[in-house]
């Protein structure tokens, strides 16, 4: 594996190599090309499109399982379908993330579509993390959508993040929520230059007492476009807080539109939104201590995105 590729992965899922035991499956340029299964963490590949089928048995608990995917070649449009099937009682962690390198005058693109089957009273923490970078021309997009189907008193935490270099993503995630069952989803992102990112978010609160916590944070530079819409829908007793954050600097434009929906009489549904810029006294307060004015601006947008 070249030194590029093993930087991507380290960049979008913390890793330079696979631990002996560990359950992965990597993905490059529109093709499965390693796959490890665990005794209780099975990695098949879809016999009908491409993607893979994970399967955590019921009481798996502490395993950590791997699914990043890399595209090194400009010109590439991958589309995978990866459905995750959690069982009863399991508690796992999920770290996957997509890392483009174009050097090229064409496009990449990845559309990954996850969906998520979460037992009853099981766990999961899934980390996503997207990341473009290269010398050439051609765009480098990413189109995520994620579907969760959470059973009585599953819980998920789905920390997404895009760090930097992608020039356009269309992120779509839907959630249904059975009793007791709780979604935590932590989107962070940064956007430069005239790139653009629109995420939607639609949960349905179903169960009685289900619950979702949606937070926004992100900062847009330059002349890029960010808009955020995420939508919680209250069907029965429950409860749902939605919290959009934003910086704005130079000529960017932040869209946040939250949107709130209660169909019956116990739910209850909070949204927040703030956009602004960079704080001058904090700027000021940096710059005392030596900082340069962009220096002082990384150190808090560094800060607001950790």
């Amino acid at each position: 594996m070249e030194n590029m590729e093993k930087d991507l992965l380290q960049t979008i899922a913390d890793i330079r190599g696979f631990m002996p035991g560990s359950a992965f499956s990597l993905r490059k340029n529109g093709e499965g090309i390693e796959r490890h299964s665990t005794e209780h963490v099975r990695i098949n590949a879809k016999l009908d499109k491409p993607g893979i089928d994970i399967i955590v048995d019921a009481n798996t608990v502490g395993e950590s399982l791997h699914i990043p995917v890399i595209l090194t070649d400009s010109g590439i449009k991958d589309v995978v379908y990866n459905d995750f099937y959690i069982g009863e009682n399991a508690d796992v962690e999920i770290i996957a993330g997509c890392g483009i390198h174009n050097d090229g005058c064409d496009t990449s693109q990845h559309d990954g579509i996850h969906t998520f089957h979460i037992a009853k009273n099981a766990k999961v923490r899934y980390v996503e993390k997207h990341y473009g970078e290269g010398n050439g021309s051609g765009g480098r997009i990413l189109n995520p959508v994620t579907i969760i189907h959470m059973e009585d008193g599953a819980y998920a935490q789905m920390d997404m993040s895009q760090i930097k270099g992608v020039d356009s993503t269309m992120r779509k995630t839907e959630a249904n929520l059975g009793p007791h069952a709780k979604l935590v989803i932590n989107e962070k992102l940064m956007t430069h230059g005239k790139q653009t990112a629109h995420s939607d978010v639609t949960v349905n609160l179903n169960g009685e007492d289900s619950v979702v916590q949606i937070v926004s944070r992100s900062v847009g530079k330059d002349d890029s476009i960010q808009v955020f819409h995420p939508i919680a829908i209250g069907n029965n007793k429950s409860r749902a807080h939605i919290q959009c954050d934003s910086i704005i600097m130079d000529h960017a434009k932040i869209s946040s539109i939250p949107e709130i929906a209660a169909n019956h009489v116990d739910a209850e549904i909070v949204h927040e939104a703030a956009i602004g810029k960079i704080n001058s006294d904090q700027l000021v307060k940096l710059q005392t201590f030596g900082l340069s004015v962009e220096e002082a601006e990384k150190v808090i947008v560094d800060g607001f995105l950790k």
